[in-house]
């Protein structure tokens, strides 16, 4: 199912996905990492909704970064903070207004699910990205689910988690097949978003679409149940996780 982002979620995104420094830190070293020390890099933040990476982007590298984004109403939202470097675009990941060799990089975060023509996407990255540029692919793979603490509290909620991405082979063997080399594979340990109680908040605000796969019954069954284990234990920490990041070069 096609998740419309005009339709609620871009109401609720800003306030439901947004990071703290620490996490904005564990994501910047992650990226340093994989990419070259010289500055500028020209990047490409595909997916790029609200602008939550775009501008971190083009302070981290120094260079105009574009953000493509599909979504007309997240698009506005982004364009409502006038950034030095920064630009959005209508677009997505199979179609990007860009020219050949454009970007020195580009980033797809949480968004791969979300394409619906992934070998057309994998070959369309190809040609914008130079020769020898990175691509940093964050998602999740159905065979690498992260552990989330609040997520049996939804008897589907596994289930149906996985069955939105595919098994990390699959992604690999798609961008190989369009011309990408595999270079790493990457684990962020992202600093802890905060409280249970905090947490639960966010999620009350139904930010990830993964929400949008469930019931309103099933929705309201599993906050219940979520409240009631916090108040259970609210002092609880939350685990620790660790976040895939694929990186791949353009040949």
């Amino acid at each position: 199912m096609a998740v419309n982002y005009d339709d609620r979620l871009y109401k609720v995104y800003v306030q439901g996905r947004a990071l703290n420094d620490q996490q904005y830190a564990a994501w910047a070293a992650a990226f340093v990492r994989h990419l070259p020390a010289t500055r500028p890099l020209r990047g490409l933040d595909v997916g790029s909704g609200t602008g939550r990476f775009t501008p971190f982007l083009a302070d981290l590298f120094g260079g105009p970064v574009s953000g493509v984004e599909p979504s007309e109403r997240m698009r506005e939202i982004a364009q409502q903070t006038v950034y030095p470097g920064v630009r959005y675009l209508k677009g997505n990941a199979e179609s990007i207004p860009l020219a050949d060799d454009s970007a020195d990089f580009a980033l797809l975060f949480l968004v791969w699910h979300h394409v619906a023509d992934k070998a057309a996407a994998a070959r369309e990255l190809l040609r914008v990205v130079r020769p020898g540029g990175t691509l940093l692919l964050r998602s999740q793979f159905s065979d690498r689910m992260p552990d989330l603490w609040w997520l049996d509290a939804f008897p589907r909620g596994r289930d149906i988690y996985a069955g939105l991405y595919q098994p990390l082979d699959d992604v690999l063997a798609t961008f190989s097949a369009a011309g990408w080399e595999f270079a790493t594979l990457d684990e962020v340990s992202e600093a802890s978003p905060g409280s249970r109680v905090a947490r639960l908040a966010k999620l009350k605000t139904r930010s990830l679409s993964l929400f949008e796969h469930f019931t309103e019954e099933e929705i309201e069954a599993g906050f219940a149940e979520l409240e009631r284990r916090i108040r259970a234990d609210p002092d609880l920490p939350i685990p620790p996780a660790a976040s895939d990041l694929v990186v791949l070069r353009a040949t």
